[in-house]
């Protein structure tokens, strides 16, 4: 952490207060097991998913390699945040390492920005397979699939990082107790003791570019599909067309709309720090938990795979499945 040594900054700790409102025990023990409940049901979804993707090799292909790259991101997203969060409800408050805290904020940014352009190579992928059929063997098979997804989590990272490099080049002299649930970036920049209007906007620039550049690419992909899907003369391939996209369309609609009501929220002047604080804790686990739901529930070909798995591992006789 050598890095860190180029700040200036007599800190060297973090206080993480958690919800104003909710200090009593009670609260704190409700929050703990809705949590842990939550937490425990979107580890199990997704691995699932990932077991499934794994043992049956009909569907490895393009699309289900999203699916199962976007079940890990899930994974790592709540993974940054909950645990930490559940060991605060157990207690009145915690104290995290600064190196550690800013090591949470860059790789949930990081891992947010990743589940963006995740989501924008999803649109890309469903937009060449149903509007150039013909190319999308060559455009897009597995192995060039795997690239372009190290490609997002990369360029995830490389638009987190800035913002913590900034956050960095801060002092922070004296205050050190954080308003929230884990190591949030807004939080901890108010803590600094410099002007930080500069890094607010500069940061809020780049999150606003990682968010909105990709959903104006899933946009502009998703008419393109739906004025492709309407000139099909097929009923039923432009039915089948519809209930694809729509799954991917759901996804991604959880995701944005989350986010942005968040993004809105927080700009309302008169929302309680308490629902700021919850706002952001939803946008963190609530696409991880829709997300194995809406695949489980709508692609067929996943359902049949958790069919064969279930069949396979014996856990219910084959009349009973």
């Amino acid at each position: 952490m050598s890095w860190l040594n180029h700040t200036s900054t007599t800190v060297t700790e973090f206080i993480i207060t958690g919800f104003p409102g909710m200090k009593d025990q009670e609260s704190r023990k409700t929050l703990f097991a809705v949590f842990l409940t939550v937490y425990l049901f979107i580890l199990f979804g997704n691995f699932l998913l990932i077991l499934i993707f794994t043992s049956d090799r009909t569907l490895h292909t393009p699309m289900y390699i999203l699916v199962c790259g976007l079940a890990v991101l899930d994974i790592a997203i709540t993974t940054t945040t909950v645990p930490s969060m559940l060991l605060l409800f157990r207690l009145e408050s915690r104290t995290t390492p600064f190196a550690t805290c800013f090591t949470q904020i860059t790789s949930f940014q990081g891992f947010f920005s990743t589940e963006c352009f995740l989501l924008c190579l999803m649109a890309y992928d469903r937009y060449i397979a149903i509007c150039h059929p013909l190319h999308y063997p060559n455009l897009m098979n597995n192995s060039r699939i795997l690239k372009l997804i190290a490609c997002c989590w990369v360029a995830g990272f490389l638009f987190a990082t800035p913002p913590a490099v900034l956050m960095l080049r801060l002092p922070f002299c004296g205050p050190n107790q954080v308003t929230h649930c884990f190591c949030e970036f807004a939080s901890v920049l108010l803590l600094a003791c410099g002007d930080i209007q500069i890094t607010g906007f500069t940061c809020m620039s780049i999150g606003l570019s990682v968010m909105f550049i990709p959903l104006l690419f899933i946009l502009f992909s998703y008419m393109r599909i739906i004025y492709s899907v309407v000139q099909i003369s097929s009923a039923e391939g432009r039915l089948k067309a519809f209930y694809t996209c729509g799954t991917h369309m759901l996804v991604i609609s959880v995701f944005f709309l989350v986010a942005g009501g968040v993004f809105i929220s927080d700009r309302i002047p008169d929302t309680s720090v308490d629902m700021r604080i919850m706002g952001l804790i939803i946008q963190n686990v609530f696409p991880a938990v829709m997300n194995p739901i809406i695949y489980c529930l709508r692609m067929k070909e996943i359902r049949n795979s958790l069919l064969k798995t279930i069949k396979k591992s014996r856990i219910f006789p084959n009349s009973y499945v």
